[in-house]
């Protein structure tokens, strides 16, 4: 006999080789009807896999959300045995499952195109009501490599000689159909449900390098049930309502080029926005206590090599060389040229905290297909500062940056902010210790201001733990913003000392923070959050001055001048063209205001105003309805709106 483990405590006696399903049906037949996979020492197992003695057995039903990654790789083979049977010859590579679905890249002569799915969506449901049990089976190396040698499965011949040596080889069989898995899967392809829907194609390069074969790449989003099915899909349709790529050409704000991948084409409008963004988050830091600086865009190896980025950090760098011979690099964070800056003159105790902040503009090399509008770019303006602190105000500095973010957010309508706690990963620099003081400073602060947090293992910086601030958007989407580490290693690096009473020279610490994080990046969540709304504050052109009748004119440009004496961003629109149509024109670049004047405004020296989203109007005199604009216009401040 073998005894095993219950999560209640309960040791519960088997005979050997006894499985998981065996253990469910030992229990009782209604647990062993809903259990589709099983916890084994920490581990997620086929419910057929045999159980040793002693171990820590778990069993896992389809309502439990640890099945749904389950579902979606179940779902990824499936998709990939219909793909095969209505097109013999397809040539599959991989199908993971992926955050809310699921996808699969296929080699074919012809790509497949969004006319193809429906078809393929058929044949899997066909598939997952035949309930072909998953079959695990070791095979040979050999063995294997002729199967697919003969099957002409190229992709499959690489990850097989991808697999280190003395490793097993699993296949996992549907029927007649088979593939190269680790696993595990669920009982048999009707445990993978309903609930799902092909959503789109795209080409994928093969292990993601552009030198390689370019695949066809089909997705799918699939969950247990089909409300939840029902609801991703309805933030998917709202979500591409939203799409800041669309809305920023209708709204005339940027674009993008192949010349620069990765690199905005600012328009007036889209810098105007950008640069009230950086208007407000300076004189948040100003009152903050931080002084602004600007360090160069390029340097030198040598000091990445000091920072650590050149051993750590290089194949996200965009480097150069020149004529004599010396190696540069685009700078891929602001914090070595802040130790630089630092480093001018001696620095006492009394002097710190010392708070360096700079909106750097910064470069990093992002593959080409994981580039997204302002989302996922590889040259952007990070708002980064740097704070130098003695071990003393670390937890003071920590709380001060905790609370200005949170309040920044509030500012722009983010209420519903997650924080991570990332701690150390495998490949860093620095001792035991100063990772332990590090993760320590950040948990006491977040302990202190009672704010919930999850800790993420292995996920902080090389240099340091961090901080992550996630943001929930208007429709339920989870947005990584600002981040905040704690760094005891990067002064040692650099020698970067200060003064203590004692009179002895000591490293401070350093915090990196970054509050929007990428400016590119904040400004394309927040044109998704608001879809395209932006409150009048932001908006980069805060109200239009449209003319009914051209006997109005002169009222216009007399009004405009008003408004922007008083501080306001406006346009005017004095062209021949009927009202009705320039109101739609403006109210598709979403501007908040407009202000329509004819023969009757001019003579009795009043405007009409109408808010975007209203039909509304309001007539003022103009002396009014600057005092009102201009009172609208006021950026929040320290969280009040």
């Amino acid at each position: 006999m073998i005894h095993v483990q219950l999560p209640d405590g309960a040791s519960r006696a088997l005979s050997p080789s006894s499985t998981a399903a065996d253990l469910a049906a030992a229990i009782s037949p209604s647990l062993a009807k809903k259990t589709v996979a099983a916890v084994v020492d920490g581990q997620l197992r086929d419910l057929t896999a045999p159980l040793s003695d002693g171990a820590a057995v778990e069993l896992v039903t389809r309502d439990d959300p640890r099945a749904l990654e389950l579902i979606r790789h179940d779902l990824a083979h499936v998709l990939a045995e219909a793909v095969q049977a209505l097109w013999p010859g397809t040539k599959t590579a991989i199908g993971p499952a992926i955050e809310h679905g699921f996808y699969y890249d296929f080699e074919r002569e012809t790509p497949f195109t969004p006319e193809d799915l429906p078809r393929i969506e058929t044949k899997m449901r066909e598939i997952i009501a035949a309930r072909r049990p998953f079959i695990c089976e070791e095979w040979q190396r050999d063995h294997a490599h002729k199967h697919f040698e003969a099957a002409g499965e190229t992709y499959k011949l690489a990850l097989l000689a991808a697999i280190p040596a003395g490793e097993p080889v699993t296949i996992y069989k549907q029927g007649e159909w088979l593939d190269l898995c680790r696993g595990p899967h669920m009982r048999h392809t009707g445990d993978a449900g309903g609930a799902f829907k092909l959503t789109h194609v795209a080409g994928a390069y093969w292990r993601g390098d552009s030198n390689n074969t370019m695949l066809s790449r089909i997705y799918g989003v699939a969950f247990a049930d089909q409300a939840a099915l029902d609801a991703h899909l309805t933030m998917m349709a709202e979500a591409e309502k939203r799409d800041h790529r669309r809305l920023g050409r209708e709204m005339n704000l940027f674009h993008f080029e192949e010349v620069a991948p990765g690199s905005v084409f600012w328009h007036p409008r889209g810098w105007r926005l950008f640069q009230t963004l950086i208007g407000y988050m300076r004189s948040r830091q100003e009152a903050a206590g931080y002084v602004e600086v600007n360090s160069p865009d390029i340097m030198d190896r040598a000091l990445w090599e000091t920072s650590g980025h050149w051993q750590n950090y290089r194949e996200n760098m965009f480097l150069a060389k020149t004529e004599d011979d010396r190696d540069y690099a685009l700078k891929p964070m602001n914090c070595p040229g802040h130790m630089l800056i630092y480093g001018q003159g001696v620095k006492s105790y009394r002097d710190l905290p010392l708070k360096l902040a700079e909106f750097g503009k910064v470069h990093r090399y992002e593959p080409s297909g994981a580039l997204h509008g302002l989302l996922r770019v590889r040259s952007f303006t990070q708002d980064d500062a740097h704070i130098y602190c003695t071990p003393e105000q670390l937890t003071d500095e920590c709380l001060k940056v905790n609370d200005l973010v949170l309040s920044i957010y509030r500012d722009f309508g983010f209420e519903d902010v997650h924080i991570k706690l990332s701690t150390r990963p495998e490949n860093r620099i620095g001792s035991d210790d100063s990772w332990d003081r590090s993760e320590a400073a950040l948990r006491t602060a977040l302990d202190k201001a009672g704010h919930p947090y999850t800790i993420f293992e292995g996920e902080g910086a090389f240099y340091g733990p961090k901080l992550e601030y996630v943001l929930r958007d208007a429709i339920g989407r989870d947005w990584q913003c600002g981040t905040l580490q704690v760094d005891f290693n990067l002064p040692e690096r650099f020698g970067t000392t200060y003064v203590a009473p004692s009179g002895d020279k000591l490293p401070p610490v350093m915090l990196h923070r970054a509050l929007f994080g990428s400016l590119e990046r904040f400004t394309g969540i927040l044109i998704e959050h608001h879809s395209g709304h932006l409150p009048l504050w932001l908006a980069p052109v805060q109200a239009v001055v449209a003319t009914i009748t051209g006997a109005a004119d002169q009222w216009a440009v007399d009004v405009a001048k008003a408004l922007r004496e008083a501080g306001l961003r406006i346009e005017t629109d004095l062209r021949n063209e009927k009202i009705g149509y320039k109101v739609r024109e403006h109210a598709l670049k979403k501007v908040p205001v407009q202000i329509a004047l004819g023969a009757r405004e001019a003579e009795a020296q009043t405007v009409t105003l109408r808010r975007h989203g209203t039909e509304a109007t309001e007539t003022l005199a103009l002396h009014d309805a600057v005092t009102a604009l201009v009172q609208a216009a006021q950026p929040p401040r320290s969280g009040t709106r």
